[in-house]
């Protein structure tokens, strides 16, 4: 039995709400201001709005941030149903849209979106005038329920069921060096020969270690003196001549600064997936640069 709801008793606005969600988030109104992209007076506006409207206080000041009253920790879960809900609606209006004008976001890594993707959005650009693309660089995987990123291109297969996924190619990663400093090292022509040179590790987990060590190459902790998060970092340390690098050979390849360290041994492998939220498959604009970008990254 459907039960009819009393509007009238609804005393706030979505806006007011959202406000409130935001700044929960975030820990502060200037990070929710930065967040929503707008003015932080105007937010705090709305905050307060929405405490007079419900009568209740909803922070506590504490140095620079805020911290949730009891009041406000109550509500925080029923506002973020109502968020979740509201990009709910966004997307099945979205996936709904059969206009091809308007902006698609595209989530791929520093080394996709810097070298990959600008002559594949340049000729997607010239088909398709009307679309403007945002690229969203990030190293890490983009929500794209909470549309951190209408399309997203990722290296590992997705898990959520809301999301469609589809595998387009399998890469393969290469060790590269410049060539004075493969000469630094002696030429090694086995494996065991890389246990003298010095490599830059892409975290602070040991992933890279285990995964050459399973190539044969007998490494220890004591190789990996330069970390960084950045791809870009670690590819201009490579082609400095600072230490051996790991890098997808269609990239590596291009670059005639670099070489292939021990070009016979088998290279690592990954995935390429392209990836979008399930409720975006029926939108025509963005089906259409899925189909795109699937066709482009595809390596036969």
């Amino acid at each position: 039995m459907h039960i009819r709801m009393d509007w009238r008793s609804v005393k706030f606005d979505w806006n007011k709400a959202r406000a409130f969600l935001v700044t929960a988030e975030e820990g502060s109104l200037s990070a929710a201001a930065r967040a929503l992209g707008m003015a932080q007076p105007t937010l705090g506006r709305q905050v307060d709005g929405l405490e007079q409207e419900l009568g209740i206080v909803l922070f506590e000041r504490v140095g620079r941030g805020l911290t949730l009253t009891p009041s406000g920790l109550e509500l925080l879960e029923h506002v973020r149903k109502m968020g979740e809900a509201a990009g709910q609606v966004s997307l099945v209006a979205l996936g709904q849209s059969q206009a091809v004008e308007g902006t698609i976001s595209i989530s791929a890594s520093e080394t996709y979106a810097s070298v990959l993707l600008p002559p594949i959005i340049a000729k997607l650009r010239l088909q398709q005038p009307g679309i403007q693309v945002e690229i969203v660089v990030t190293n890490q995987a983009s929500d794209l329920r909470r549309r951190e990123a209408d399309i997203a291109i990722r290296n590992f297969r997705p898990v959520e069921p809301d999301l469609i996924a589809r595998k387009i190619a399998t890469a393969d990663a290469v060790l590269y060096a410049t060539p004075d400093y493969i000469t630094r090292i002696g030429n090694p022509t086995q494996p065991s020969d890389l246990a003298r040179a010095d490599f830059i590790a892409l975290d602070h987990g040991g992933m890279m270690l285990k995964a050459l060590n399973a190539l044969g190459l007998g490494l220890t902790e004591a190789n990996f003196p330069l970390t960084t998060e950045s791809y870009i970092v670690m590819w201009e340390l490579v082609r400095q001549g600072a230490a051996i690098g790991v890098l997808d050979a269609q990239i590596g390849d291009a670059d005639s600064h670099v070489s292939r360290v021990l070009p016979d041994m088998p290279p690592l492998t990954f995935p390429i997936w392209l990836v979008a939220h399930r409720e975006l498959s029926t939108s025509r604009r963005i089906r259409l640069v899925y189909d795109f970008l699937a066709a482009e990254l595809r390596r036969d």
